[in-house]
């Protein structure tokens, strides 16, 4: 495993139906203090990719490396408590229940913790404001925007090393996207934790893409430094990708 990275996949083979792979010898990292954006066509095989990493999908061959331990097929749970969070493309908040006790909902794995806990409320808190005015509110009484926000404070509250995010700007209005970015990037900003970002929104997301990977049908085709793709090289690649 390279010094910087928090992540290593190293041929990675996995799916949802025995013997048919989604995932085919498919490699990458994700470095500590950085922004990783996995883009691609539909059907390429992003969302798979963090659902065997964070053990919701047990890879057939290949290995997972955290933080220098192999975690290949762990239990969400053990990687939770581990440092490794994953926000999932849907605001999954609890509606009826407010901000704050959505956001101790994330604290599950050290509940008994009491003093942790505080300190991660006053952390998150100070990450995003706006939550800690709306504590007392039902998460259901939020925008869409803010719904995103409380979707990755809530990961937030274990002080994840590595934040796995699955499409978070999916199903909102365009004058929300520039707020769900605001937010990644304060949250990479206050942990240092290595982001692996899967995005349709290729645009908007470029700017915050230290590295890139392009994936088509289950394997690498592009990947580099994100200085070097702009829109035109990304159209470019997903066309061809399209065409075959």
């Amino acid at each position: 495993m390279t010094a910087s990275a928090t992540l290593e996949v190293t041929d990675l083979n996995a799916g949802y139906v025995p013997g048919v792979d989604i995932l085919s010898h498919l490699s990458i990292t994700a470095a500590k203090n950085a922004v990783t954006l996995i883009i691609g066509p539909n059907g390429a095989g992003k969302s798979t990719l963090l659902r065997a990493i964070f053990g919701l999908l047990k890879p057939s061959t290949g290995r997972v490396v955290f933080d220098g331990k192999d975690v290949t097929g762990a239990n969400p749970s053990t990687l939770k408590a581990s440092g490794v969070s994953y926000v999932t493309q849907d605001i999954n908040s609890f509606p009826l229940l407010t901000v704050e006790e959505n956001l101790l909902m994330g604290a599950w794995v050290f509940r008994r913790d009491a003093p942790r806990i505080a300190r991660q409320f006053e952390q998150v808190y100070a990450m995003f404001p706006i939550l800690k005015e709306k504590r007392r509110d039902r998460a259901g009484s939020l925008s869409g925007g803010q719904g995103r926000m409380l979707s990755v404070a809530r990961e937030m509250m274990t002080s994840p090393s590595l934040l796995l995010i699955d499409e978070p700007t999916v199903g909102l209005a365009p004058n929300l996207v520039a707020q769900v970015y605001e937010t990644l990037a304060a949250a990479r900003a206050a942990t240092g934790a290595a982001v692996l970002l899967v995005e349709q929104n290729v645009e908007e997301a470029l700017p915050l893409a230290d590295h890139l990977y392009l994936l088509n049908l289950g394997q690498v085709k592009a990947h580099g430094p994100g200085r070097e793709f702009d829109n035109a090289r990304v159209r470019a690649l997903v066309q061809e990708c399209l065409l075959g």
